[in-house]
C-alpha cells in the first residue's frame, strides 16, 4: 500500500487532470455544451471531496488487514470514478463530430 499522503496526491492529480481537460474542451469549443462541461467539473470536485474525506476517515483503524483492503478499495474507486468522468467528457467530443 502506498502512503496516505501519496494517495491524496494521486487523487488531486487525477481530478485536476479531468478539470484541466474540461477547460481545454471549453477553450476549443466555447459555444458547445458549456452546461455539461460545468456539470462534469462539479462532479469531479464533489468526487474529490468525497475521496479525501474517505482517506481521512478510514474504517478499521485497529486492524492492518482491514485498513489495507479499505485503501485498496479506495484506489479502485478513484480509478473507476476518474475513468467515468473522462468517458463523459469523451462522449461530448463524440457528439460534436
Amino acid at each position: 500500500m502506498a502512503s496516505v499522503r501519496g494517495l491524496k496526491k494521486d487523487i488531486d492529480s487525477l481530478i485536476f487532470e479531468v478539470i484541466s481537460d474540461c477547460f481545454v474542451y471549453s477553450g476549443v469549443h466555447p459555444d458547445n455544451k458549456s452546461d455539461e462541461v460545468s456539470a462534469i467539473i462539479t462532479d469531479a470536485v464533489n468526487f474529490r471531496t468525497d475521496l479525501i474525506a474517505r482517506v481521512n476517515n478510514p474504517d478499521g483503524k485497529d486492524n492492518p488487514k482491514i485498513l489495507k483492503a479499505y485503501y485498496k478499495t479506495l484506489e479502485k474507486d478513484l480509478l473507476s470514478g476518474v475513468d467515468k468522468l473522462f468517458n463523459r467528457l469523451s462522449s461530448l467530443t463524440e457528439k460534436k463530430k
